[in-house]
């Protein structure tokens, strides 16, 4: 069996390095694809060159951290709508310089008031569907634009989206990767209403690398936006033709949805690891799988067994399914339910659950914790007085819903497939005028109570992991940034879900090209079932403050098209 594996993965290309570590060129320091970046005055890390630059530009007409967020966030929604844009929902973690305290911040928006768990019964679906109108939710996006601009802005919103709806109307060339993810969605999406007038011109296929791509409907959007506010996108013309589309397509998500919306603010929470105070935003999001991880993790010598090792991967591995069962049971809206987040994120508890693992086996299953009463772009911007902004946007899978309304020139978000549809009783249920389960998570370091690392990882579970694992690179492995993100990673797929499914056969441990066949070996023998895949492994981007310098450094991984610059 380990034999067939080795040669599957021989058998794909971009596998066949196995055992070679990405070097550094000139250093000859392993992982580092590139120097990390250095500035004083601002810096800015996107999955995309030309947001970074707009985010710059944003940043040295004296707009704020927040500001340059913003116009990355409006520029990534036009030249990688595959992963965001305005039809999805958002969330932040800030560090404000002049408070000295991290913000949080919930921009995900709740299930249509008229969708129920019947609908899907008398259809005979026992999960959402991922394409069409039945998994849209309300977008929370630009609303929270709105939240956080008017707490931590500078520069009026037409200044922050003209950069994007300049490069609607003129166009653009589309980047590498993005279009090798476009290209791989299309044909699945093309008869989804409004997708192939907006995202095939030229009525075959989405754009190919180099196509200069123009978008004036979005270009219109952001316009109407910027000049009417929030209340364009809620209460106007575009929540009017939403709500119209809606209705002649089957779906569910009405003005009334739309003119309801709010967003949240909401307190960081935290665990120590090591030192370093890491921060996580609570449910209805995954980020506290980060710190019942890493407390998981805080009880090994991590450093001693050595980055890469079978050992390491093993005690990571199980880690996080034991993380993963408590994330399928507890995490859900917490307007909706008590979630006991102080515990799950105890050390007390990662105590009570390290003693599950078997340091010699892989576990098939695991239970999750008895307690007592709870794709995507990832972006971080700082700026020239000292704020910091942790952001990540996101219309859930590739192109979301695949539903563009008439003449908007945006994707709704397929976030309610998250829902579990099965167990009225399940804390992740449908129910009226509630959030959904998500996967997307900011994070930020702290240390001595200072800011340390804005930092995140996309890519739906994949982020809990990455996130992870960039702290132990760091921290453990004493890698900098931008060799914590170019390190090869792994990526458990299969632990139990929210939306209702179990793990009973221990899922599959996905490795990157970089991992020796000894180590492999070593795991199958443990009892993981290893394979091998390009991809889905995120896309991580991190700003760290250099406090005695007071110089930002910046690292883009090599997984995506973006850039990491500063002035």
């Amino acid at each position: 069996m380990i034999k067939l594996k080795i040669i599957t993965a021989l058998a794909f290309g971009a596998l066949m390095p196995i055992l070679s570590y990405s070097q550094d060129r000139v250093s000859g320091r392993n992982f580092a694809t590139r120097s990390e970046i250095l500035a004083q005055n601002g810096m800015a890390a996107t999955s995309q060159p030309l947001a970074t630059q707009v985010a710059l530009d944003i940043l040295k007409k004296g707009g704020s951290a927040m500001d340059a967020a913003i116009a990355a966030n409006a520029m990534l929604g036009l030249v990688e709508p595959n992963a965001c844009g305005i039809g999805g929902d958002v969330f932040a973690i800030i560090w404000d310089a002049k408070t000295k305290k991290l913000y949080g911040f919930n921009g995900s928006g709740r299930a249509p008031e008229s969708l129920t768990m019947e609908v899907f019964k008398e259809k005979g679906l026992n999960y959402v569907p991922l394409l069409g109108p039945l998994p849209v939710s309300v977008p929370g996006c630009v609303d929270g634009w709105f939240e956080m601009h008017k707490r931590f802005g500078k520069l009026s919103m037409q200044e922050i989206l003209q950069p994007s709806i300049d490069y609607g109307r003129n166009g653009f060339p589309v980047s590498e990767v993005i279009a090798w993810q476009m290209n791989g969605m299309w044909p699945s999406m093309q008869d989804i209403p409004g997708f192939r007038k907006t995202y095939m011109p030229n009525g075959k296929t989405t754009p190919k690398k180099g196509d200069v791509f123009k978008n004036l409907d979005l270009a219109r959007t952001y316009e109407m936006i910027a000049k009417e506010g929030r209340s364009a996108f809620y209460e106007g013309e575009i929540a009017r033709t939403i709500d119209r589309f809606m209705k002649e397509n089957g779906g569910y998500l009405s003005y009334e949805d739309l003119k309801k919306h709010t967003s949240e603010w909401v307190e960081p929470v935290s665990t120590n690891y090591r030192g370093y105070d890491v921060w996580e935003l609570p449910p209805n999001g995954q980020g506290i799988a980060v710190l019942q991880m890493l407390n998981i993790l805080e009880g090994y010598d991590i450093k001693s067994m050595g980055f890469g090792s079978a050992e390491y991967l093993h005690v990571l591995t199980e880690a996080k399914k034991l993380a993963f069962e408590d994330r399928a049971k507890f995490y859900a809206d917490p307007a909706f339910n008590q979630i006991p987040v102080e515990k799950l994120i105890s050390k007390e508890y990662a105590a009570e659950r390290r003693k599950l693992i078997d340091l010699e086996k892989a576990a098939t299953e695991y239970p999750a914790g008895d307690l007592e009463l709870g794709n995507t772009t990832y972006l971080t911007v700082a700026d020239k007085d000292g704020n910091m902004v942790s952001f990540i946007q996101s219309i859930y899978d590739e192109f979301g819903s695949g539903m563009v309304p008439d003449g908007l020139g945006f994707v709704l978000q397929n976030r309610g497939q998250q829902f579990n549809v099965q167990d009225p009783n399940h804390w992740n249920s449908l129910a009226k005028g509630k959030r959904p389960f998500h996967t997307i998570i900011p994070a930020f370091i702290t240390k001595d109570g200072e800011p340390y690392l804005s930092f995140g990882l996309m890519g739906g579970s994949v982020q809990p992991q990455g996130h992870t694992q960039i702290v132990i690179n760091h921290i453990d492995f004493g890698m900098n940034f931008q060799e914590a993100g170019d390190a090869p990673r792994m990526r458990h797929n299969g632990s139990s879900e929210p939306t209702g499914s179990k793990m009973t056969n221990g899922g599959t441990l996905n490795l990157e090209s970089g991992f020796s066949y000894e180590v492999i070996r070593k795991l199958e023998e443990m009892g993981h079932r290893v394979e091998f895949s390009v991809g889905p492994y995120g896309g991580y981007q991190a700003i760290y403050f250099d406090r005695i310098n007071k110089v930002y450094i910046g690292a883009s991984e090599s997984r995506k098209d973006g850039q990491a610059a500063g002035y």
